[in-house]
């Protein structure tokens, strides 16, 4: 398939400010039940729902440049029904509200309890509010993961990995992402936030890896001889039928050799996994502050670059099944 870039960075922004906003609440859950320190200034859950809002808008902004008629991108929204795009349509905003809503509340310092649960837990307005945008941001992992999961006859999408690797990918970045920012307003998070980000990457290495494997080992359903009817065993295409490209030539088509997605799934594997577990590991025994900081930084840094190239190797590798009909350009 032919990799659109505003869908590329529209994935992978709006996976890390989720994987953001995720890393925010469980560390308030995490305070609420006094496994870390509680964090005293409020800004924190402020400035980093504001951060992972940010990246949701930028991906936003970044979707707009796939449409031919912007202006109407809301009709899109009318078919939720049936379609997955539309279902992101609507959730993404919806996800976006519940965040902007949990950053003000904390901002404007609406932590009072609103009542105790067992007389141990006490619950304010936060609270709520990060369980309803935490439930929106799993179902935008769902709801943006199976737009293609549901594609049964692009074979190395229709798999539930698909959802698995969209899922655990941005929320490794984005919990990087929240390390990176802890250091600098919440230090007594940063072991946590780092902890959560090293098996959230581990994660993601497990499931992109047997996805991997599956494309490379799997067999396609259709062939030339199932496409044409014949059953001849050697079957050679050496023309089009046209004269020049289509849309289904250009779309259908990432146009790379072989060698070229090779060499890219062997580069976002560095970068997405190996190289920022190294360096997220250094920045937790590191004795400086400094030197830690700049470790992470480098970990997200290199993250991001890794998911934008693993994003655009998910789109190279996948065929259409139409190509069999166009294999000599």
């Amino acid at each position: 398939m032919h990799p659109a870039f505003s869908v590329i960075f529209l994935t992978t922004l709006i996976g890390t400010g989720q994987g953001l906003f995720l890393a925010l609440f469980t560390g308030q859950l995490y305070s609420l039940a006094q496994l870390v320190p509680l964090q005293d200034s409020e800004t924190f859950y402020a400035h980093g729902s504001a951060l992972a809002l940010a990246f949701l808008i930028a991906g936003l902004i970044a979707s707009f440049f796939h449409l031919g008629r912007p202006e109407r991108a809301w009709r899109s929204a009318t078919k939720w029904r049936t379609s997955w795009l539309a279902r992101e349509v609507i959730v993404l905003p919806a996800a976006m509200g519940l965040i902007a809503l949990y950053g003000a509340a904390h901002y404007l310092s609406f932590t009072k309890p609103l009542f105790t649960i067992s007389g141990v837990l006490p619950v304010d307005l936060t609270l709520l509010i990060g369980l309803a945008a935490t439930g929106a941001t799993f179902a935008l992992f769902v709801c943006t993961g199976m737009i293609y999961a549901s594609i049964r006859f692009i074979r190395e999408w229709a798999t539930p990995l698909t959802i698995f690797n969209f899922t655990f990918m941005g929320g490794a970045s984005g919990v990087v992402l929240a390390t990176l920012f802890a250091q600098i307003e919440a230090p007594e998070f940063v072991n946590l936030f780092g902890f959560w980000a090293i098996i959230l990457t581990i994660a993601a290495l497990v499931t992109r890896s047997i996805s991997l494997w599956r494309n490379a080992h799997g067999t396609p359903k259709s062939t030339v001889q199932s496409a044409i009817g014949v059953r001849h065993p050697k079957i050679v295409q050496t023309a089009t039928g046209a004269m020049g490209g289509s849309f289904n030539t250009k779309e259908f088509r990432s146009g790379s050799s072989a060698k070229r997605i090779c060499q890219a799934k062997w580069s976002f594997m560095a970068l997405v996994f190996f190289a920022p577990l190294a360096l997220l590991g250094l920045a937790l025994t590191s004795a400086s502050p400094f030197i830690a900081w700049l470790l992470v930084a480098l970990a997200f840094g290199t993250q991001l670059a890794g998911l934008l190239i693993e994003r655009w190797t998910f789109f190279a590798d996948a065929t259409h099944p139409q190509n069999l009909y166009y294999q000599s350009m």
